[in-house]
C-alpha cells in the first residue's frame, strides 16, 4: 500500500469518525430538546389542572392560561385566591403522577403582603418524603396577587434519564469508533514499523556487504602466488583485512549492544578514565577533520571504558557523516558545576525541529529527501542515549536545519 493511499485512508477515516460523532451528538441534542418540550408541555397541562381544582375548591374563576414559565425549570400558576398548602401538595402530586412526571420538585406560595414566596417545600412523586426548601432566591412577579410557584431542581438529570436508549446507542457507537480508531492506529503503526524494519535491513545489508566485499578482494589478492614476492603490498592488504574485520566486528557488536540496552542488560565496569586521552585517540582517526578544544582542567571521569568510547566514537562519526562538504567538527570539554561537559559540534545538515524528538529512537533516520549518501543502521544515537542513561548522565541536542548540530553530554562526577 503506497504512502498516498495510507494518507487518503487516514483522512477519509478521520472524516468518517468526525461525521459519525457529530451526527450522533446532533440527534442526541434533538432528542433531549424534544424531551424538554414534552416535559414542559406535561408540566403546563398538570399545573392547568391543579389551578382549576384550586379554583373549584375556592369557588373562584380561573384564567384561561394561568400557567407561566419564567425559566426552563421554574413555573408560576395564577390562582386568583389564597391557596391551602396541604391541598396544593395533594393536587400537584396527583396531577404529576397522572402525567408520568416522576421526579422531585419544590413548591412555594406567594405572599403579596411581603412580596415573597412562603411555604417552600421539597416534594417528590417517587415517594412521600417532604422537607423544607429555601425560597429566598425564587423569582416573583407583580402580575398576580395570588399564585404558587413550582421548581424542578433536577430537570436536566430527569430529562437525561429519559434518554436511556439514546445514551446506550451513543456509548455503543463511541466504543465502535474507539475500536476502529485503535485498529487504524495499529495498522499505521505496523506500517511504520515495517518501513523502519525494511530500511534497517537495507542499511544493514549495505553496511555489512561493504567490509565483506573488501575482505574478499583482499583475500583474493593475498591468495595469489605473486603476493609473496611483494611483502609491502602483502602487508598493506593484511592491514586492510584487519581493519575491515575490526569494522565488521564493531557493527555486529553495536547491534548486539543495542539489543542488550533495550533489555536494560548493559553492565558497567566503572573505572577512572582520562576523557582527553580518549578523545584525542579517537579524533586521530579522522586525519585532522576534528578540531579539539579540551578546556577542562579536570578530565578524569568514572565510566565504563568500552561504552564511553562508543559514545565519543558515535557522536564524532555522526558529525563527520552528516557534514558532507568540508566537514568542520569540533570537540569541546569544560568543567561546569558538578559536571564535565563534552560537546561535539558540526557544520553539517542540521536537524529540523520536528525531527529532533525522534533522532534517539531506535532505527530512526532523519529524512533527507532523495539523498541517500549517508548510510548507517539508525542505531548510533539510540545506543548513545541508552549508555548515557545507564551512567546517569544527561544528553542535550541543539540543532537548526542547515546550521549544523551540537550534542552536549553532561558527565557527572
Amino acid at each position: 500500500m503506497s504512502r498516498k493511499t495510507i494518507q487518503l485512508l487516514v483522512i477519509l477515516s478521520t472524516l468518517s469518525i468526525i461525521g459519525i460523532v457529530v451526527t450522533q451528538v446532533y440527534w442526541v441534542k434533538k432528542a433531549f430538546d424534544l424531551r424538554a418540550r414534552q416535559f414542559d408541555q406535561s408540566v403546563h397541562i398538570s399545573l392547568q389542572e391543579v389551578a382549576e381544582q384550586i379554583g373549584t375548591l375556592n369557588k373562584v374563576m380561573v384564567d384561561k392560561n394561568p400557567v407561566e414559565q419564567l425559566s426552563s425549570d421554574y413555573f408560576i400558576v395564577n390562582t386568583n385566591s389564597t391557596t391551602d398548602p396541604v391541598a396544593l401538595e395533594y393536587y400537584l402530586k396527583t396531577a404529576f403522577r397522572r402525567h408520568n412526571l416522576i421526579t422531585d420538585f419544590d413548591v412555594g406560595i406567594y405572599d403579596c403582603t411581603t412580596n415573597k414566596i412562603r411555604f417552600g417545600t421539597s416534594l417528590s412523586t417517587r415517594n412521600d418524603d417532604k422537607e423544607p426548601a429555601p425560597t429566598a432566591s425564587w423569582l416573583t412577579t407583580n402580575k398576580f396577587p395570588y399564585y404558587f410557584s413550582v421548581r424542578f431542581p433536577q430537570e436536566d438529570s430527569y430529562l437525561a434519564s429519559q434518554l436511556d436508549n439514546w445514551v446506550a446507542s451513543s456509548l455503543i457507537i463511541l466504543i465502535a469508533v474507539g475500536f476502529f480508531g485503535y485498529a487504524l492506529w495499529v495498522i499505521l503503526r505496523q506500517k511504520q514499523l515495517h518501513e523502519i524494519q525494511k530500511d534497517f535491513f537495507n542499511n544493514m545489508t549495505h553496511e555489512l556487504q561493504t567490509p565483506i566485499s573488501t575482505i574478499k578482494i583482499a583475500a583474493d589478492v593475498l591468495a595469489t602466488p605473486q603476493i609473496k614476492e611483494q611483502p609491502e603490498r602483502m602487508k598493506k592488504y593484511v592491514k586492510i583485512v584487519q581493519q575491515e574485520v575490526q569494522r565488521l566486528q564493531g557493527q555486529v557488536e553495536m547491534v548486539l549492544n543495542v539489543a542488550r540496552a533495550e533489555r536494560n542488560a548493559l553492565t558497567l565496569q566503572i573505572q577512572p578514565i582520562d576523557l582527553h586521552q580518549l578523545v584525542v585517540s579517537i579524533a586521530d582517526r579522522y586525519d585532522g577533520t576534528v578540531r579539539l578544544h579540551l578546556n577542562a582542567t579536570e578530565s578524569v571521569v568514572l565510566a565504563d571504558l568500552t561504552l564511553l568510547t562508543s559514545v565519543v566514537s558515535n557522536l564524532i562519526d555522526n558529525a563527520v557523516k552528516y557534514s558532507p562538504q568540508n566537514p568542520e567538527v569540533s570537540v569541546l570539554t569544560e568543567n561546569l558545576k558538578g559536571a564535565l561537559l563534552l560537546s561535539v559540534k558540526d557544520n553539517g545538515l542540521g536537524i529540523e525541529k520536528e525531527f529532533q524528538g525522534r533522532v534517539f529512537d531506535k532505527f530512526y533516520r532523519v529524512p533527507t529527501g532523495n539523498l541517500h549518501n549517508v548510510k548507517g543502521f539508525g542505531l548510533g544515537l539510540s545506543y548513545v542515549q541508552q549508555i548515557i542513561k545507564t551512567h546517569g548522565w544527561k544528553l542535550e541536542l541543539r540543532s537548526e536545519a542547515g546550521q549544523g548540530s551540537e550534542f552536549r553530554v553532561f558527565i557527572g562526577k
